[in-house]
């Protein structure tokens, strides 16, 4: 864990403090129902709540001191304090100095879709070797980037830093404070269009990622992305990698089949060899190149790489096989849909060959711009080179794909539902059986895991 003494962060920070004196901080806080004993409290003043009326309760619970706005009144003459003008910056700027004094390297993740699991795969791939630390949960973005710096133990030998945004400036931002030794951008797809206006908007906001980069770094991109390759090519001083499905990127994919263990690949290239990781889709396949490369940077051997991916883990709901009591295959891709990913998906129930019978459970897809009700009618067009025995569609945005798929004739199979699950889960239960395989897809806000637990709770 982090140790510096309350004196040094004020240092840092240059600002003055009380009782001060042998407090000892080892990471920091916003939430006093998560905090761990020796944390640096940090409160966030609201029209809500005001963090400030929390910190003898923070201290109590174990925090070591709080920062303390320097006009907010009332504060506590007993308590160790340091006295800042804004929490915000001062925990940025204190992720920032601590950031400095770390010798591991930082490897930045970003792109429309993927980055979560690419990082749980650059994790897991490396874990087994060397000391890492990875992003949790959704602290991707201007706080949660430096709560996880300053979680970071001394020893760490790897941080693995995912960078979330919806408008410009967001990522160039995070890359700044991070300083990246190595960048990853997964792809390009649509979510925020609505913030972005374009596809060239969203790639030319995730390239934002080289502005923080070390001169010596190395950006690893999606090759198969015309956008990307146009932006490497506009910065030729960039030490920049290619990863795909095309032959003329620099790691590719030349074979790949799914089995009961998972997704078995080979790759050309830049590392050369056979591979498998425990998950399904191409598109997973296609974020551990960006983890092979990772670990091949940093020294691993084949036979290394190949046994850690093997075990590797990846934060649920991406692609995560589920087996129900009876025997039918959940893949539950929940987490989060957009146009590229709900393809990915379809994709793979297309492709696959675990179970005979195929279902599609597509939520609607959100934050896509005034363009949505094309991009959800346009799923028609690859559902209907599906054998599925059932769609079953939920959320009003899916109304249009409803509708789409009624008039191109496929309305026998389809279910709708705008706001209720039950409808779906009864489906289900007097249709699927072992041989079964059923896909959720959609956006994090329609929840679609609640059909899936409905019926494995029945």
């Amino acid at each position: 864990m982090m140790k510096r003494q309350l004196t040094e962060l004020a240092g840092w920070l240059e600002a003055q403090g009380q009782n001060m004196e042998n407090v000892i901080v080892t990471g920091a806080s916003i939430d006093t129902r998560t905090l761990s004993k020796g944390d640096l409290f940090i409160p966030f003043r609201g029209e809500q709540v005001n963090g400030h009326h929390y910190v003898r309760q923070a201290i109590e619970k174990g925090a070591a001191a709080s920062l303390w706005l320097k006009d907010e009144p009332g504060a506590p003459a007993d308590l160790p304090l340091i006295f800042v003008e804004d929490s915000e910056l001062a925990l940025q700027q204190l992720a920032r100095a601590y950031r400095e004094k770390l010798s591991c390297k930082f490897i930045g993740v970003t792109g429309s879709n993927g980055k979560t699991s690419t990082k749980d795969l650059i994790a897991s791939v490396l874990s087994p070797y060397v000391n890492v630390r990875k992003t949790e949960g959704n602290f991707n973005n201007e706080l949660g980037l430096p709560l996880t710096i300053l979680s970071l133990d001394e020893t760490t030998d790897v941080a693995v830093l995912e960078m979330g945004m919806s408008s410009f400036g967001e990522i160039s931002f995070l890359s700044n404070l991070a300083k990246p030794d190595y960048a990853i951008i997964t792809n390009i797809g649509e979510a925020h269009m609505q913030d972005l206006g374009s596809r060239e908007g969203i790639a030319k906001a995730k390239f934002e990622i080289i502005d923080g980069l070390n001169d010596a770094g190395k950006l690893f991109f999606d090759g198969d992305e015309p956008l990307l390759q146009s932006l490497v090519g506009s910065h030729p001083e960039l030490n920049a990698i290619s990863f795909g499905y095309s032959m003329e990127t620099d790691l590719h994919l030349t074979n790949m089949e799914s089995g009961d263990e998972g997704s078995r690949f080979t790759v050309t290239g830049t590392v050369n060899g056979d591979f498998t990781i425990p998950v399904y889709g191409a598109h997973q396949v296609k974020n551990s190149l960006a983890a092979i490369l990772i670990a091949n940077e940093l020294g691993l051997e084949h036979e290394q790489i190949h046994a850690a991916l093997l075990q590797s883990k990846l934060t649920d709901m991406r692609m995560q096989p589920v087996l129900a009591e009876n025997g039918a295959l959940f893949i539950n891709d929940a987490y989060n849909a957009a146009p590229t990913s709900m393809q990915a998906a379809l994709a793979f129930l297309d492709e696959t060959k675990l179970r005979s019978e195929k279902w599609a459970i597509l939520g609607d897809m959100l934050e896509l711009g005034e363009n949505e009700r094309h991009y959800h009618e346009s799923i028609a067009r690859q559902l209907s080179k599906i054998d599925v025995k059932g769609i079953l569609l939920f959320g009003p945005r899916m109304k249009w794909l409803h509708e789409e798929l009624e008039r191109t004739g496929n309305v026998t199979k389809v279910i709708w539902s705008e706001k209720e699950y039950e409808p779906l889960i009864r489906t289900l239960l007097t249709s699927i059986s072992k041989d079964s395989i059923i896909l959720l897809k959609g956006s994090r806000g329609m929840e679609l895991e609640k059909i899936m637990n409905g019926v494995l709770e029945a």
